[in-house]
């Protein structure tokens, strides 16, 4: 591991946050996930589009704006050295007193972070992942807007933790009215009559980077795609279901509490387009 903090690049053991800094003690701040594939940052420019909206939403100034930031993580990049690997890109509200107010944190902080990411075992990865549906309910756009890749992250980890506890890989995560949002860390496409559908972000789905990908290819290939609010019945009489993230890329899914989904794998619409995101992913990147 690989990380730029306070103007240099370390190790991962010598990276220090201040216990001060308002994004450990109130997860104050926002994250970016994004891939490196074939030594080429994947839709750089998308995502600190992404981070930059992200900051400005909540009132946090990128340090050196998305200029700097650009470089930070192009640098990171080249110290970790790797064909593929992860980018974890951070800005926190920065140091403040031990009460909530952010007015007094006058200085944010920028992390960037470049390792290597397995969200599934392998065995997963191919054959498929088991969803639960969780009990933890994606919160409203008037509690916390999904666009915002806000730090805090505990009705992820909750439902994840509520997952794994019950046997299976992943959460599936409903909003308020019983739709489907998306998992705690990924986008979730399903495939009904020759129609690839993901639920939008009205419903609480983060507009992702690699969904917008998907959304694309499938475009190019002559799949008829589009958002639309999907519920649990949709899965269940899907013909195959998939999920899509920076830290995941494209896996399939196998079941959805207890039930397979279609053929409990890997399905053709999926195939074709992970085929084509496999040969193009690399030559939509920034390479560093």
């Amino acid at each position: 591991m690989k990380v730029w903090i306070d103007g240099r690049v370390v190790d991962g053991s010598e990276a220090r946050v201040p216990v001060a800094d308002h994004g450990l003690l109130y997860g104050d701040g926002v994250f970016e996930g994004i891939r490196i594939y074939g030594r080429s940052v994947f839709r750089l420019e998308d995502h600190l589009q992404r981070f930059a909206a992200s900051a400005k939403s909540i009132a946090l100034e990128l340090p050196g704006g998305i200029e700097a930031v650009r470089e930070i993580v192009l640098e990171t990049a080249r110290a970790f050295d790797a064909d593929e690997a992860y980018v974890r890109l951070i800005a926190t509200r920065g140091e403040g007193g031990l009460d909530i107010d952010p007015t007094p944190c006058s200085k944010p902080r920028l992390i960037c972070i470049v390792d290597r990411i397995a969200i599934y075992p392998e065995q997963k990865r191919l054959a498929g992942v088991d969803l639960l549906t969780s009990s933890w309910r994606r919160p409203p756009a008037d509690v916390l807007d999904p666009r915002v890749k806000s730090l805090n992250y505990l009705n992820n980890v909750m439902a994840t933790f509520e997952a794994r506890q019950r046997g299976g890989d992943e959460a599936l995560l409903l909003n308020a009215a019983g739709t489907i949002a998306e998992t705690a860390v990924t986008n979730i496409f399903a495939v009904r009559d020759g129609d690839l559908l993901t639920p939008p972000s009205t419903d609480g789905a983060l507009e992702g980077i690699t969904r917008a990908t998907v959304l694309e290819i499938a475009a190019s290939l002559g799949i008829p795609a589009r958002a639309q609010s999907l519920g649990r019945f949709d899965l269940f009489a899907a013909d195959e279901a998939f999920l899509t993230g920076s830290g995941a890329a494209l896996v399939p899914v196998r079941s959805l509490d207890g039930r397979p989904i279609g053929a409990a794998g890997p399905g053709p619409v999926y195939e074709q387009i992970r085929s084509v995101f496999i040969e193009t992913a690399a030559g939509r990147g920034t390479p560093f």
